[in-house]
């Protein structure tokens, strides 16, 4: 096996092909089989009977209404 890539042979190449073929398809396996089965934990349940708190009147801040351009 050579170290260079731009001066290896047809055989480096095909091994070079053949390990991120290899590799590709272990990866997509191992992603197939991580998903997870039961998703009943994973949903999010909205609590409908909690009380429901609104926002009040918004502060004000300044009490002047003029527009001030410097």
């Amino acid at each position: 096996m050579n170290s260079s890539l731009s001066t290896c042979d047809r055989a480096t190449h095909l091994r070079i092909v053949a390990v991120a073929l290899v590799t590709s398809v272990v990866v997509v396996v191992a992603a197939a089989h991580a998903r997870v089965s039961e998703t009943g934990g994973l949903t999010a349940d909205a609590d409908t009977s909690a009380l429901v708190v609104k926002a009040g009147k918004q502060p004000v801040y300044s009490t002047s209404g003029d527009l001030i351009i410097r």
